[in-house]
């Protein structure tokens, strides 16, 4: 009675593994849900890879990146490399309380990233050794240091352990590469003492052409997506079915009291929205195509007609009523296939915006 992700361990730990031998100074991303495999598992993965690492002379997840402060407790167990938390670090709310409660060997292993001048100021006053890395302004407009700001700092980036500076690119179409070499000429301008530089979403091509321009820096990429799932074959969701009801046309059903629209089954399975089953959040797609799906959506809904991520014979099954909290309901016209109660179906989902009851990795 639960959603569960398979994995194919064998194939999937292949992939890992190809991943950091291909990226240099790798650091692995564990946050918010695990990518669906949860965060624990993954710290305990990065261990694994950093091992792996180590006995080859690698440096693989010497650090683990984590999304929020209070993720640190979740990993902090499971790996003991350092651990980068990615929200910059304010003076208030669980960066001070997460900070307070730590133990200093703990407290050593977590570098912070600095977005403000003001910050920083206050970190280095609560925590004169602090580690961190200052995160510089880009596109995204979301977080970080402009280039007056950077040249204002002066000798207080002298301060605690400078790790580096970090920058969160957009994932838009098209090269990186200039935004970057900009904002490292701004570091540069800045007399910052680090030659360390922490990116995201940059392509192996674009990293490579980086090592290259800027072979006096450590390049430490930050990976979630392309790691964890990078290989979308070695991943399978699947549900259980709970209930299959035959009707007829105006068969009544459901919460809402629905009618059969024609004959055929009801099928109840399990997962809902405390599974994330069923709540999308919006997309990336700007499109006209993409746009007028959205509007085809919208309308089916209107009607009752949606078409759900559990797929019966290869084939995208509608939902019967919006779904309930830990199961589902699906109708399954008249002459199609109808699978028997306890049979598996196959389930599309968006595996950061999903949580599993069961995660089971293969040992093959």
């Amino acid at each position: 009675m639960s959603l569960t992700l398979h994995v194919d361990g064998a194939r999937w730990r292949d992939h890992l593994t190809h991943v950091a031998e291909r990226t240099p100074g790798l650091v692995p991303v564990a946050k918010g849900n695990g990518y669906g495999f949860g965060l624990g598992r993954l710290a305990r993965r990065t261990q694994w890879l950093t091992e792996r690492g180590a006995a080859t002379g690698q440096t693989w997840g010497d650090v683990l990146a984590v999304g929020t402060y209070d993720e640190i407790s979740e990993v902090a167990d499971r790996y003991d490399g350092s651990i980068l938390v990615l929200t910059p670090w304010r003076p208030f709310g669980a960066a001070v309380e997460v900070d307070a409660a730590l133990d200093p060997a703990l407290s050593r292993r977590v570098i912070h990233t600095v977005s403000r001048v003001d910050d920083l100021a206050a970190l280095l006053e609560r925590q004169p050794d602090a580690r961190y890395v200052l995160e510089l302004l880009t596109s995204m407009l979301r977080h970080g240091f402009n280039a007056h700001e950077l040249r204002s700092l002066g000798s207080l980036a002298s301060g605690g352990t400078l790790e580096g500076v970090a920058m969160h690119l957009p994932l838009a179409q098209g090269s990186h590469l200039s935004q970057v070499q900009r904002l490292i000429t701004d570091a540069i301008s800045a007399g910052l003492p680090t030659r360390t530089l922490w990116v995201s979403h940059l392509t192996p091509d674009e990293l490579a052409t980086l090592r290259t321009s800027y072979s006096d820096y450590t390049i430490r990429p930050r990976i979630g997506t392309g790691l964890w799932l990078g290989d979308r074959g070695s991943l399978r969701v699947s549900a259980r079915v709970l209930d299959v009801h035959p009707v007829e046309r105006g068969d009544v059903f459901g919460y809402r009291s629905r009618t059969a629209p024609k004959s055929g089954h009801i099928l109840v399975v399990s997962g809902g929205t405390a599974h994330g089953i069923g709540l999308e959040a919006p997309t990336g797609e700007q499109s006209l195509k993409a746009r007028a799906a959205t509007l085809a959506r919208g309308g089916l809904d209107a009607v009752g007609f949606v078409r759900s991520p559990y797929s019966i014979d290869g084939k995208q099954r509608l939902f019967a009523e919006p779904p309930h909290m830990q199961a589902s309901m699906l109708f399954v016209p008249a002459g199609a296939g109808v699978p028997e109660v306890g049979d598996e179906i196959d389930v599309r989902v968006r595996y950061t915006a999903t949580t599993f009851d069961h995660v089971v990795i293969s040992q093959g």
